[in-house]
């Protein structure tokens, strides 16, 4: 039986953590946000899925052509 994880203590940032995160797949950010919000991975949360593509999306959607593109509507 594999003993649990340690929890390792590092002198970090928050920059320096959000570098990190930013490294990780898609599929490895959804498991860190499962992680931080205390759920179990074994079940698909659409909810979760939002918030973890809502930086990416926000990429391609709040700039000035899209709101150029979107201003008459």
């Amino acid at each position: 039986m594999a003993s649990p994880a340690q929890p390792v203590y590092l002198p970090l940032e928050f920059k320096q953590v959000l570098e990190i995160v930013q490294q990780l797949g898609a599929s490895e950010r959804r498991n860190l946000l499962l992680f931080l919000l205390g759920h179990q991975a074994d079940k698909e949360d659409l909810t979760l899925t939002h918030l973890a593509s809502e930086y990416s999306l926000g990429k391609d959607w709040f700039t000035q052509t899209e709101d150029e593109a979107w201003q008459d509507l």
